[in-house]
C-alpha cells in the first residue's frame, strides 16, 4: 500500500477541478456584482494579533484567543470523553447484566438527544445550580496571580471558568457515548483464541483482559478513535451557544462589530480546516507507521 504508485490525471479529473475553480471564482462575481459586497481582507491579521501603542508589545486578538479556547476546549473534552467512552465500552463489552445496562443506557441516551440540547442542558443545570454553589468562579478569583495565569492557560478566564467548565463537560459526555461503542466494538472483535491462548499460558482474567485483550482492542479502535477526536473539534462550535469564547463565538462577536461577514468566515473555516486536517494528516503518519509494523 506504501509503494502505490501515484494515478496520472485524468480528463475527469481536470474537468473537477475546472468546475470548482470556475465555480469559485462565480461565487466571488456574484458576490461584488449582486451584493455589492466590498472585500477588506487587510483588516483580518489585526484581529489575530495587535500591538499595544504603551509597551510596543503584541497581544493575542480576538480570532487567536478563540483558536486557543477551541483547542483547550477540545483537549479536555476528548480526554474526558476518552476516559469515559472507555469505561463505558469496558462496561459494555466485558461488564456484567448491571454494567452493560448502564452502559446501554448512557449510549443510548446520549445519542439520541441533540448535541446542542445537552450543552445548553448541562449549562442551564450544571453551571447555574451546581458550579454556582460550588463557588468555583469565586474560588478562582480568590487565588494568588500565578494560579490564576496557570488556570486561564489551562482552562479559562476567572469570569467563564463556570461556562468553560459546563461546555467541556457536556462534551465530553456526549462524544463519551460515541467513543463507547468504538471501545465495544474493538473489544468484541477480538477473536475468543486470544483468550484460550493466554488462558493456557496461566494469565488470570484480569491479566490477560489488560495485557493481552485491551492492547489488540485498541489497536483496532485507534483510527474510528482518531476520527472520533476530529468530530469532538468540529462539534465543539456549538458552544458558542452558551457564550464559551472560543473561535465561533469570537468569530460572531466580530463579524456584528465590523461587518466584515465573509472574510471573518473564510478565515475561521481555515483555522478549523487548519486544526484538523493537521490532526488528520498525523493519524495517517501513524497509519502508515503501524502498517509496516504490521
Amino acid at each position: 500500500m506504501l509503494n502505490k504508485s501515484v494515478k496520472p490525471l485524468t480528463l475527469v479529473d481536470l474537468a473537477v477541478v475546472l468546475a470548482v475553480t470556475a465555480g469559485v471564482f462565480f461565487f466571488f462575481v456574484r458576490m461584488v456584482q449582486v451584493l455589492d459586497y466590498h472585500w477588506d481582507w487587510q483588516a483580518i491579521p489585526g484581529y489575530f494579533l495587535f500591538k499595544d501603542p504603551e509597551t510596543g508589545r503584541f497581544h493575542a486578538n480576538m480570532l487567536l484567543q478563540g483558536f486557543g479556547t477551541t483547542l483547550k476546549l477540545s483537549i479536555w473534552s476528548m480526554g474526558i470523553a476518552f476516559v469515559l467512552g472507555t469505561l463505558s465500552g469496558i462496561m459494555g463489552a466485558r461488564g456484567g447484566f448491571i454494567g452493560q445496562m448502564i452502559s446501554r443506557f448512557y449510549v443510548e441516551t446520549v445519542r439520541n438527544i441533540p448535541s446542542l440540547v445537552l450543552v445548553i442542558l448541562f449549562y442551564y443545570f450544571v453551571s447555574s445550580q451546581f458550579l454556582d454553589a460550588m463557588g468555583l468562579d469565586q474560588w478562582v478569583r480568590n487565588q494568588s496571580a500565578p494560579v490564576t495565569r496557570a488556570i486561564s492557560l489551562l482552562l479559562a478566564e476567572s469570569g467563564q471558568i463556570n461556562a468553560f467548565v459546563s461546555a467541556a463537560a457536556a462534551l465530553a459526555i456526549y462524544e463519551g457515548a460515541y467513543i463507547s461503542e468504538i471501545v465495544r466494538g474493538g473489544i468484541n472483535g477480538v477473536s475468543g483464541g486470544q483468550w484460550e491462548a493466554a488462558w493456557s499460558l496461566g494469565l488470570s482474567p484480569f491479566n490477560t483482559f489488560r495485557l493481552v485483550i485491551l492492547p489488540q482492542a485498541f489497536r483496532r479502535a485507534a483510527f474510528p478513535l482518531a476520527g472520533q477526536f476530529i468530530s469532538t473539534i468540529k462539534d465543539s462550535a456549538i458552544v458558542s451557544v452558551i457564550s464559551v469564547q472560543e473561535l465561533t463565538f469570537q468569530g460572531m462577536e466580530l463579524m456584528a462589530a465590523t461587518f466584515l461577514t465573509f472574510e471573518i468566515w473564510i478565515t475561521i473555516t481555515l483555522l478549523y480546516f487548519i486544526l484538523t486536517f493537521s490532526l488528520s494528516r498525523t493519524i495517517s503518519f501513524f497509519e502508515k507507521r503501524m502498517a509496516i509494523r504490521q
